[in-house]
């Protein structure tokens, strides 16, 4: 039942629930996809709880920096975090909200989720578009007990401006020189290869994928998983192949100095650690120090405390990473309080 839940959701690609309840009791974001499947899980059930509602609409890390930017919404989502200096000058704070992971999923006839490895050097080579058949020498060198067709490769990747692109290109700028100067790093890039499609939000990503013979493509695990999408394996900086999962994203994630940059927005990718899944992120939510509407704020603060208390068995169900309590209590401390609350 939650599976065929979550998948309603997914491709409707906006989230409203609690559209009974007055307009007044609705808390409203805009944002992330990468999140989108945790958030809606997340809202069922505090709507059930306290009858208040969430009204989030998933269209991608930019278009949540433009809704809060214009005060459209209570709170806005990003995967690509804010820089202190853009924080400051909008008068906004920032916080993660949850830890997850991006896959390179697969369309390969014989091919089930974690039966293929992939490094990052090599998936950078495949989007720069100098890998371009599935049974390239490189290709089969790790794979050496597999066999590749020999395939057109088409590269997926978003069509709009999205967070998890710039994880997956912050990835691939981190493990990649060439990648490093052709293209580098951001929510929006100009994408090499020959062969390559776009597609709106991870839905459109894995919708495009799932049509597509031969092709690669980047979304966060949820979506993988939730829509049976093989993925691959992916090798770690300590050299070790590894597979998606909680366990290999909260590894990566163990030893994250959050305070470290204004904003908490530190990366995630690459991190050292036999299990770490190197391609993990933080996802993030944007409000006002002073809000417009202190009422719809404080609501806002009350779901995601219940998301950090009570939510993070649902955010384990979906493959996603709860932040450890010592975390949320230190942004209860030192990023909400700077919230005006009364």
């Amino acid at each position: 039942m939650r599976r065929s839940f979550i998948k309603t959701l997914i491709a409707g690609g906006m989230l409203a629930i609690g559209m009974n309840t007055a307009m007044a009791a609705d808390i409203t974001g805009a944002g992330a996809t990468f999140p989108y499947p945790i958030y809606a899980k997340w809202a069922e059930v505090y709507k059930k709880l306290t009858g208040v509602g969430l009204n989030y609409q998933s269209i991608g890390s930019s278009g949540g920096r433009r809704q809060i930017t214009a005060k459209t919404v209570t709170f806005g989502a990003t995967d690509a975090p804010m820089t202190g200096e853009e924080l400051d000058k909008l008068g906004l704070v920032q916080f993660p909200a949850v830890l997850g992971g991006l896959v390179a999923i697969v369309n390969l006839d014989g091919f089930k989720p974690s039966e293929l490895k992939m490094t990052g050097p090599l998936l950078a080579d495949i989007y720069l578009g100098n890998v371009t058949k599935w049974n390239d020498p490189k290709i089969l060198a790790i794979n050496p007990n597999k066999v590749l067709p020999n395939l057109d490769i088409t590269v997926v990747h978003r069509a709009d401006g999205s967070g998890t692109t710039d994880i997956f290109t912050d990835y691939l700028t981190t493990v990649s020189k060439p990648w490093a100067e052709k293209v580098g790093k951001g929510a929006s890039v100009k994408w090499p290869a020959d062969s390559s499609l776009g597609g709106k939000g991870n839905e459109g990503v894995a919708a495009n994928v799932t049509r597509v013979k031969g092709s690669v493509g980047y979304v966060e695990y949820a979506y993988a998983k939730k829509n049976n999408v093989p993925y691959m394996q992916m090798q770690n900086k300590d050299g070790n192949f590894v597979s998606p999962g909680a366990e290999s994203f909260a590894a990566a994630a163990a030893g994250a100095d959050w305070f470290s940059v204004p904003g908490m927005g530190i990366s995630l990718v690459e991190q050292p650690g036999a299990k770490s899944w190197p391609i993990t992120g933080g996802t993030f939510i944007m409000m006002y120090k002073e809000p417009a509407n202190i009422e719809d704020s404080n609501q806002a603060l009350k779901f995601f405390k219940f998301a950090f208390k009570d939510g993070k068995q649902l955010a384990l169900d979906l493959e996603y990473v709860p932040l450890p309590d010592v975390l949320t209590s230190a942004i209860e401390t030192k990023v909400w309080s700077q919230i005006k609350q009364k």
